[in-house]
């Protein structure tokens, strides 16, 4: 302890900091791990997310290519669009090629509509990160 001017000042214990340091250190990393969602140059080249689900079949079934803008990732972005997609009422399946920047929607078109599937990629997330172009019907499933 220290005294300065009639007043103890306790001295601090090294071990303490160095696990205070510690904590903080493996909180912070955790943090960037958990929200991080870049384009690494290390990902591999080709990465393409699919998700399907047990549908009906349709009575009119379409295939819409949807050229999307705004991701960042395969592993969040691509990967949330996807499921949104093909949680949705008269999708058969959906995949999002993230490098590509492109999902291809199997879809019922007595059901949906290629703008239910435009405005449902573009809800995805916070309603501002992605943006689609350039949709192309054809291609029957």
């Amino acid at each position: 302890m220290y005294q300065i001017k009639n007043q103890i000042i306790p001295q601090l214990n090294p071990i303490l900091i160095m696990k205070l340091s510690h904590s903080i250190l493996t909180l912070a990393l955790t943090s960037v791990f958990f929200v991080g969602c870049k384009d690494t140059a290390s990902a591999p080249n080709e990465v393409v997310a699919t998700t399907k689900k047990e549908v009906t079949v349709a009575k009119k079934p379409e295939t819409a290519k949807i050229h999307i803008e705004g991701m960042t990732c395969a592993i969040g972005c691509a990967k949330a669009i996807e499921e949104n997609l093909a949680k949705m009422n008269g999708v058969q399946q959906a995949k999002v090629d993230f490098d590509k920047k492109e999902a291809t929607i199997n879809f019922d078109l007595d059901v949906l509509t290629a703008d239910d599937l435009v405005k449902a990629i573009e809800a995805t997330a916070d309603g501002k990160s992605y943006k689609t172009s350039d949709v192309k019907l054809g291609n029957k499933a």
